[in-house]
């Protein structure tokens, strides 16, 4: 288990994206365990200045949080996103599978290609499955690399409407029309219909 750990280790270390659990058994002899060496490495990794964390279906070798301060000279800001590209980029990730229609009434405006263009290209949203009502829309979803750029291990780690209102990003009263937990469960049961496989 050992060489096992190490030989996952070495993946890891020389890939700058994350690499999933079937390309690294693809990768090593035949026999291994991938999954099984990640749990041990993970153990040796806590308290150290660089973590093995998963990203996604995938696992990488990145920064502690606590030492980011450290690599700030090494981030360069290309540009910054527009307001409609940040709020676009909320709205899918809190929506997703959501599609430009939904986007717009949302916003309450209409999405420019760009904006969506611009986001694609910097490979934070993809494609995602084609609706099963009329006109079959694509609907859109966020990407791995969103993911890993924001430390998430999935969208459901992104933060909810009470640790927003405790951040101050959001008003403490009660958005209009706003149903249950109950309501908003039944929707997204029934949801899975309107996609195909």
């Amino acid at each position: 288990m050992a060489e096992q750990e190490r030989m996952v280790e070495a993946i890891l270390f020389a890939s700058a994206d994350p690499v999933s659990v079937a390309e690294m058994a693809a990768r090593m002899p035949h026999g291994c365990d991938p999954a099984e060496a990640l749990v041990y490495l993970r153990r040796r990794y806590e308290g150290r200045g660089v973590r093995v964390v998963k990203v996604g279906d995938a696992w990488a070798i990145r920064t502690a949080p606590d030492l980011g301060f450290l690599m700030q000279k090494e981030i360069v800001e290309t540009r910054k996103l527009s307001r409609a590209a940040i709020e676009t980029l909320a709205i899918v990730a809190y929506h997703q599978p959501v599609t430009r229609a939904e986007i717009e009434e949302i916003r309450g405006v209409a999405v420019s290609r760009g904006t969506i263009d611009q986001l694609l290209e910097l490979d934070w949203i993809r494609f995602g499955r084609r609706r099963m009502t009329p006109g079959r829309p694509v609907t859109f979803v966020v990407t791995q690399d969103f993911l890993d750029h924001f430390g998430l291990e999935s969208a459901r780690d992104l933060p909810g409407l009470k640790e927003l209102r405790a951040a101050g990003l959001l008003d403490s009263r009660p958005l209009p029309g706003s149903g249950t937990q109950e309501d908003d469960s039944e929707d997204q049961s029934g949801q899975s219909e309107l996609f195909e496989d």
